[in-house]
Protein backbone atom coordinates (compact mmCIF):
# COMPACT_ATOMS: atom_id res chain seq x y z
CA UNK A 1 0.00 0.00 0.00
CA UNK A 2 1.32 3.45 -0.95
CA UNK A 3 1.74 5.70 2.08
CA UNK A 4 0.63 9.31 2.25
CA UNK A 5 2.87 11.45 0.03
CA UNK A 6 4.82 8.37 -1.10
CA UNK A 7 5.34 7.88 -4.84
CA UNK A 8 2.81 5.68 -6.59
CA UNK A 9 5.29 4.76 -9.29
CA UNK A 10 8.37 5.92 -11.17
CA UNK A 11 8.78 6.20 -14.91
CA UNK A 12 11.67 6.94 -17.24
CA UNK A 13 11.51 8.60 -20.64
CA UNK A 14 14.13 8.41 -23.39
CA UNK A 15 15.25 12.03 -23.05
CA UNK A 16 18.62 13.74 -22.66
CA UNK A 17 17.83 15.89 -19.63
CA UNK A 18 14.20 16.36 -18.65
CA UNK A 19 12.26 13.24 -17.71
CA UNK A 20 14.87 10.56 -17.38
CA UNK A 21 13.25 10.09 -13.97
CA UNK A 22 9.57 10.85 -13.39
CA UNK A 23 8.15 10.38 -9.89
CA UNK A 24 4.36 10.05 -9.81
CA UNK A 25 2.18 10.74 -6.76
CA UNK A 26 -1.53 10.44 -6.09
CA UNK A 27 -1.52 13.50 -3.81
CA UNK A 28 1.01 16.15 -2.85
CA UNK A 29 0.77 19.49 -1.11
CA UNK A 30 2.86 20.97 -3.95
CA UNK A 31 4.91 19.41 -6.75
CA UNK A 32 7.20 22.46 -6.65
CA UNK A 33 7.96 21.88 -2.97
CA UNK A 34 8.68 18.19 -3.56
CA UNK A 35 11.00 18.97 -6.49
CA UNK A 36 12.83 21.57 -4.37
CA UNK A 37 13.44 18.93 -1.69
CA UNK A 38 15.44 16.94 -4.26
CA UNK A 39 17.71 19.86 -5.15
CA UNK A 40 20.38 19.07 -2.54
CA UNK A 41 21.64 16.30 -4.85
CA UNK A 42 22.60 17.47 -8.37
CA UNK A 43 22.16 13.88 -9.52
CA UNK A 44 18.44 14.64 -9.42
CA UNK A 45 18.78 17.17 -12.25
CA UNK A 46 15.99 16.68 -14.76
CA UNK A 47 13.75 14.83 -12.32
CA UNK A 48 10.05 15.46 -12.88
CA UNK A 49 7.49 15.32 -10.06
CA UNK A 50 3.89 14.65 -11.13
CA UNK A 51 0.76 14.55 -8.94
CA UNK A 52 -2.86 13.72 -9.70
CA UNK A 53 -3.87 16.26 -7.07
CA UNK A 54 -2.25 19.16 -5.20
CA UNK A 55 -3.63 20.48 -1.93
CA UNK A 56 -1.54 23.67 -1.71
CA UNK A 57 -0.44 24.26 -5.29
CA UNK A 58 0.75 27.81 -6.03
CA UNK A 59 0.55 30.19 -8.93
CA UNK A 60 2.26 33.50 -9.66
CA UNK A 61 2.20 36.10 -6.84
CA UNK A 62 1.01 33.53 -4.29
CA UNK A 63 -2.24 32.66 -6.05
CA UNK A 64 -3.72 29.21 -5.41
CA UNK A 65 -3.72 26.61 -8.20
CA UNK A 66 -6.21 23.78 -7.74
CA UNK A 67 -7.68 21.18 -10.07
CA UNK A 68 -9.93 18.14 -9.58
CA UNK A 69 -7.95 14.84 -9.54
CA UNK A 70 -7.15 13.51 -13.00
CA UNK A 71 -8.25 16.58 -14.95
CA UNK A 72 -4.91 18.39 -15.27
CA UNK A 73 -1.24 17.75 -15.76
CA UNK A 74 0.36 19.00 -12.52
CA UNK A 75 4.14 18.74 -12.63
CA UNK A 76 7.44 20.30 -11.61
CA UNK A 77 10.87 19.89 -13.14
CA UNK A 78 14.13 20.24 -11.21
CA UNK A 79 16.87 21.87 -13.29
CA UNK A 80 20.39 23.15 -12.81
CA UNK A 81 20.70 25.48 -15.81
CA UNK A 82 23.90 27.28 -16.81
CA UNK A 83 24.34 30.41 -14.66
CA UNK A 84 23.75 32.74 -17.61
CA UNK A 85 20.36 31.09 -18.22
CA UNK A 86 19.01 31.10 -14.66
CA UNK A 87 17.09 34.30 -15.30
CA UNK A 88 13.34 33.84 -14.71
CA UNK A 89 12.44 35.44 -18.04
CA UNK A 90 14.53 32.88 -19.96
CA UNK A 91 13.23 29.89 -18.02
CA UNK A 92 9.61 31.06 -18.15
CA UNK A 93 9.92 31.57 -21.90
CA UNK A 94 11.48 28.12 -22.28
CA UNK A 95 8.61 26.48 -20.41
CA UNK A 96 5.95 28.53 -22.21
CA UNK A 97 7.29 27.73 -25.67
CA UNK A 98 7.62 24.03 -24.79
CA UNK A 99 4.05 23.88 -23.47
CA UNK A 100 2.73 25.73 -26.52
CA UNK A 101 4.45 23.29 -28.87
CA UNK A 102 3.10 20.33 -26.90
CA UNK A 103 -0.41 21.81 -27.09
CA UNK A 104 -0.08 22.19 -30.86
CA UNK A 105 1.10 18.58 -31.14
CA UNK A 106 -1.79 17.28 -29.02
CA UNK A 107 -4.62 19.42 -30.40
CA UNK A 108 -3.49 21.23 -33.55
CA UNK A 109 -4.30 24.54 -31.81
CA UNK A 110 -1.78 27.36 -31.34
CA UNK A 111 -1.50 28.77 -27.83
CA UNK A 112 -0.64 32.37 -27.01
CA UNK A 113 1.55 33.55 -24.12
CA UNK A 114 -0.04 36.01 -21.69
CA UNK A 115 2.70 37.92 -19.90
CA UNK A 116 4.42 36.73 -17.86
CA UNK A 117 3.60 33.08 -17.28
CA UNK A 118 0.21 31.97 -18.61
CA UNK A 119 -0.82 30.28 -21.84
CA UNK A 120 -4.12 31.07 -23.50
CA UNK A 121 -6.32 29.31 -26.03
CA UNK A 122 -8.40 32.08 -27.48
CA UNK A 123 -8.82 34.43 -24.53
CA UNK A 124 -8.98 31.71 -21.88
CA UNK A 125 -6.22 30.39 -19.64
CA UNK A 126 -5.16 26.81 -20.21
CA UNK A 127 -1.81 26.71 -18.41
CA UNK A 128 0.13 28.45 -15.65
CA UNK A 129 3.89 28.35 -15.06
CA UNK A 130 5.75 29.10 -11.83
CA UNK A 131 9.56 29.40 -11.65
CA UNK A 132 11.13 29.14 -8.19
CA UNK A 133 14.87 29.51 -7.60
CA UNK A 134 16.82 27.87 -4.80
CA UNK A 135 19.72 25.44 -4.82
CA UNK A 136 18.31 24.39 -8.17
CA UNK A 137 15.59 25.81 -10.38
CA UNK A 138 12.09 24.38 -10.15
CA UNK A 139 9.77 24.85 -13.12
CA UNK A 140 6.16 24.23 -12.10
CA UNK A 141 3.53 23.67 -14.79
CA UNK A 142 -0.22 23.26 -14.44
CA UNK A 143 -1.92 22.38 -17.73
CA UNK A 144 -5.69 21.89 -17.97
CA UNK A 145 -6.45 18.70 -19.88
CA UNK A 146 -10.00 17.38 -19.56
CA UNK A 147 -12.21 19.84 -17.70
CA UNK A 148 -15.44 20.86 -19.41
CA UNK A 149 -16.84 24.37 -19.73
CA UNK A 150 -19.39 23.37 -17.08
CA UNK A 151 -16.58 22.35 -14.72
CA UNK A 152 -15.03 25.80 -15.00
CA UNK A 153 -18.37 27.56 -14.56
CA UNK A 154 -19.08 25.52 -11.43
CA UNK A 155 -15.64 26.37 -10.06
CA UNK A 156 -16.16 30.07 -10.73
CA UNK A 157 -13.46 30.15 -13.42
CA UNK A 158 -15.19 31.51 -16.54
CA UNK A 159 -11.87 32.62 -18.05
CA UNK A 160 -10.30 29.14 -18.00
CA UNK A 161 -10.35 26.37 -20.58
CA UNK A 162 -8.81 22.94 -21.20
CA UNK A 163 -7.26 21.12 -24.13
CA UNK A 164 -10.35 18.90 -24.37
CA UNK A 165 -12.70 21.87 -24.39
CA UNK A 166 -10.65 23.56 -27.11
CA UNK A 167 -10.11 20.49 -29.29
CA UNK A 168 -13.34 18.58 -28.74
CA UNK A 169 -11.59 15.35 -27.74
CA UNK A 170 -10.36 13.67 -24.57
CA UNK A 171 -6.63 14.11 -23.88
CA UNK A 172 -4.65 11.15 -22.58
CA UNK A 173 -2.63 12.42 -19.57
CA UNK A 174 0.33 10.12 -20.23
CA UNK A 175 0.50 11.20 -23.87
CA UNK A 176 0.33 14.84 -22.76
CA UNK A 177 3.16 14.29 -20.27
CA UNK A 178 5.31 12.56 -22.90
CA UNK A 179 4.74 15.33 -25.45
CA UNK A 180 5.57 18.05 -22.94
CA UNK A 181 8.72 16.32 -21.68
CA UNK A 182 10.02 15.93 -25.25
CA UNK A 183 9.47 19.63 -25.94
CA UNK A 184 11.02 20.72 -22.63
CA UNK A 185 14.01 18.48 -23.25
CA UNK A 186 14.54 19.86 -26.76
CA UNK A 187 14.41 23.48 -25.56
CA UNK A 188 16.61 22.83 -22.52
CA UNK A 189 19.20 21.02 -24.66
CA UNK A 190 19.93 24.30 -26.45
CA UNK A 191 20.75 26.32 -23.33
CA UNK A 192 24.42 25.31 -22.91
CA UNK A 193 25.20 26.62 -26.42
CA UNK A 194 24.06 30.10 -25.38
CA UNK A 195 22.02 30.48 -28.58
CA UNK A 196 18.78 31.86 -27.18
CA UNK A 197 17.69 33.61 -30.39
CA UNK A 198 15.25 30.88 -31.60
CA UNK A 199 13.64 30.65 -28.15
CA UNK A 200 13.41 34.43 -27.86
CA UNK A 201 11.82 34.74 -31.30
CA UNK A 202 9.19 32.07 -30.61
CA UNK A 203 8.38 33.62 -27.22
CA UNK A 204 8.06 37.10 -28.74
CA UNK A 205 5.77 35.81 -31.49
CA UNK A 206 3.51 34.02 -29.02
CA UNK A 207 3.19 37.10 -26.79
CA UNK A 208 2.08 38.87 -29.96
CA UNK A 209 2.31 42.49 -28.81
CA UNK A 210 5.23 43.81 -30.85
CA UNK A 211 4.32 47.05 -32.61
CA UNK A 212 1.10 47.46 -30.65
CA UNK A 213 0.02 49.99 -28.05
CA UNK A 214 0.66 48.39 -24.67
CA UNK A 215 0.42 49.05 -20.97
CA UNK A 216 3.31 47.82 -18.82
CA UNK A 217 2.97 47.63 -15.06
CA UNK A 218 6.26 47.41 -13.18
CA UNK A 219 6.82 45.55 -9.91
CA UNK A 220 7.06 48.91 -8.11
CA UNK A 221 3.62 49.93 -9.37
CA UNK A 222 4.85 52.21 -12.15
CA UNK A 223 2.80 52.32 -15.37
CA UNK A 224 4.20 52.86 -18.87
CA UNK A 225 1.93 53.26 -21.90
CA UNK A 226 3.13 53.39 -25.49
CA UNK A 227 4.02 51.36 -28.56
CA UNK A 228 6.03 48.19 -27.93
CA UNK A 229 9.14 48.80 -30.04
CA UNK A 230 11.17 45.77 -29.00
CA UNK A 231 10.90 42.80 -26.66
CA UNK A 232 13.94 40.68 -25.85
CA UNK A 233 15.32 38.84 -22.86
CA UNK A 234 17.51 41.91 -22.26
CA UNK A 235 14.80 44.55 -22.27
CA UNK A 236 11.30 45.76 -23.09
CA UNK A 237 11.39 48.98 -25.12
CA UNK A 238 8.24 51.12 -25.24
CA UNK A 239 7.92 54.29 -27.34
CA UNK A 240 6.21 56.94 -25.24
CA UNK A 241 5.87 59.71 -27.84
CA UNK A 242 7.98 62.65 -29.00
CA UNK A 243 10.83 60.28 -29.96
CA UNK A 244 11.19 59.09 -26.37
CA UNK A 245 11.16 55.55 -25.11
CA UNK A 246 11.36 53.64 -21.85
CA UNK A 247 13.47 50.50 -21.39
CA UNK A 248 12.34 48.01 -18.76
CA UNK A 249 14.07 44.88 -17.52
CA UNK A 250 11.68 41.95 -18.21
CA UNK A 251 11.86 40.61 -14.65
CA UNK A 252 10.59 43.97 -13.37
CA UNK A 253 7.47 43.93 -15.60
CA UNK A 254 4.57 42.45 -13.68
CA UNK A 255 1.96 42.87 -16.44
CA UNK A 256 2.30 43.62 -20.15
CA UNK A 257 -0.92 43.83 -22.13
CA UNK A 258 -2.57 45.60 -25.03
CA UNK A 259 -3.56 49.12 -24.05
Amino acid sequence: MVGMNSPREEWSFDTRHVGRRVVVYDDLPSTNDRAAELAADPENAGTVVVADRQTTGRGQYGRVWQAPPGTSLLMSVLLFPPPACRRPVVLTALAAVAVAEAIRELTGVQARVKWPNDLLLGDKKVCGILIEQGIGTVVGIGLNLNQSATDFETAGLPDATSLAAASGGWIDPTAALAALLRRLDDEYDRLPTGDLAPLEADWKWRVGLLGRQVLAESADGGITVGRLREMTFDGIEIETGESGFVALRPEMVRHLRAA
